[in-house]
């Protein structure tokens, strides 16, 4: 009997926030692939599940991926996680999808939590459709993707870390103008936070401030 791979949603911080089928499902399989085993484990730890964890990230998804198929053929259950929220949202997650179809395997899916989400339900600047950027990279890249979407007709979400994030909203200031910006910070954690108003003022905020820590998920408004 072969075996069979699930796309489980995990806490984006809060570790309430998971399902009673995403409990059985990782109680269940006989292997969990994580993207960073030591944040899966803390989950684990919490609801005494204990399992054989692999790690499989951006950095070595093709070294492991053969590893993966390979065992879901001799009917290995398998489970994939990822640091937080939804596998296949910034993760190669999507990658080992691909893969399995190819290779004929059964997958199933347990929804839970995620950022991308949760933003858009708090945020009050989405209506319907919204354009998704991910983690966005970095400098000249960020700045020509940014010049790249300026007369969007959508709104805008993406992913940002603590440390790029002044230099990430000067850029936007510079291409987009003063949007309106809806900004979460820690979201579902002890020290979340959220922002909204414009992106001039969100941007002095932040300045203002010794230190900033978290991460970030950030919806931008209709641009033009």
């Amino acid at each position: 009997m072969g075996g069979k791979l699930f796309f489980v949603g995990t806490p984006i911080g809060n570790l309430k926030d998971i399902t009673l089928r995403a409990l059985e499902i990782l109680s269940g399989v006989d292997i969990i692939l994580a993207e960073d085993k030591r944040r899966t484990v803390i989950l684990l730890n919490h609801y005494g599940i204990k399992k054989e964890l692999i790690s499989f990230n951006s950095k070595n998804w093709r070294k492991k991926a053969r590893f993966v198929v390979d065992r879901l053929k001799q009917g290995k259950k398998i489970a994939l996680v990822t640091d937080s929220g939804m596998p296949g949202v910034s993760d190669p997650g999507g990658e080992l999808a691909r893969i399995c179809w190819k290779e004929g395997i059964e997958m199933d899916v347990i929804p839970g939590p995620s950022a991308l989400t949760s933003v858009v339900a708090v945020s009050g600047l989405i209506h319907s459709s919204f354009l998704f950027l991910g983690f966005i990279p970095r400098g000249k890249k960020r700045r020509k993707l940014f010049r790249g979407i300026k007369d969007s007709t959508h709104p805008i979400v993406f992913f940002e870390s603590p440390t790029r994030i002044i230099e990430t909203f000067r850029d936007m200031l510079n291409i987009f103008g003063d949007v309106d910006v809806f900004v979460a910070r820690e979201m579902t954690k002890v020290n979340q936070e959220f922002m909204k108003g414009k992106l001039s003022e969100i941007l002095r905020e932040l300045e203002s401030r010794e230190k900033i820590l978290g991460e970030f998920t950030i919806v931008v408004g209709t641009i033009s």
